[in-house]
């Protein structure tokens, strides 16, 4: 009887030793630390997803959830900054509200010179936020007799989001980002200065580091 407690003793000791070992194994790998990403690196980036407005695009109209495609390259300076440049796609059928008309299509080629901070890193977790200045390229299909000509605009861009590392070259990718484009249409020769197509955009896709 006492051999058999002995024994039972020892196993419970061993499967708890491997318990304790694996937690501690767990909480070295999922640890904070400083610093985002390896110094001298080169991510590029493929994401997709959609982009409501943030608001009417101008009186008397409405928008559906636009498609969105967004291109990146980045190069890392130090373990807590990378800079770049982004790509981004955009598009907007639009309606007129009274009466009722398809109107067309509003499509925004975004270029955007970026700079992204990322300040710590959880294992395989590394969260970011970047911020982008540069050119929104308005163009419009109409469906309809109405000409429709939206200006090119200056383009603000604040995202968030974060990679989770696959391994040392491939992550999976989620941003959230709103966009600044603000700007004013030429509708039939006359000028419409209330244009705007400001939009939070949701994006999925991956990462390849280099």
């Amino acid at each position: 009887m006492g051999v058999v407690m002995a024994r039972w003793g020892l196993v419970g000791f061993m499967v708890l030793s491997v318990l304790v070992l694996g937690s501690q194994a767990r909480a070295e790998e999922w640890k904070m630390e400083q610093g985002g990403i390896e110094p001298g690196k080169v991510v590029l980036g493929m994401r997709a997803g959609v982009a409501p407005l943030t608001q009417s695009l101008t009186a008397n109209t409405s928008t559906d959830v636009g498609s969105l495609v967004n291109f990146q390259a980045m190069y890392s300076l130090n373990k807590f900054l990378l800079v770049g440049m982004m790509l981004e796609w955009e598009r907007h059928a639009v309606d007129q509200e009274r009466p009722f008309r398809d109107l067309g299509h509003q499509d925004t080629v975004s270029v955007l010179p970026t700079v992204e901070v990322r300040p710590v890193r959880f294992g395989p977790i590394s969260p970011y936020v970047n911020m982008s200045f540069g050119v929104n390229v308005n163009s419009f299909g109409e469906n309809s007799s109405t000409r429709i000509s939206p200006s090119n605009t200056f383009a603000w861009r604040l995202g968030w989001g974060a990679d989770y590392m696959l391994n040392k070259q491939v992550a999976l990718n989620a941003e959230m980002a709103y966009k600044r484009n603000d700007g004013h249409a030429t509708v039939d020769g006359n000028l419409n200065n209330d244009w705007n197509a400001s939009s939070f955009g949701f994006l999925f896709g991956a990462k390849l580091f280099f």
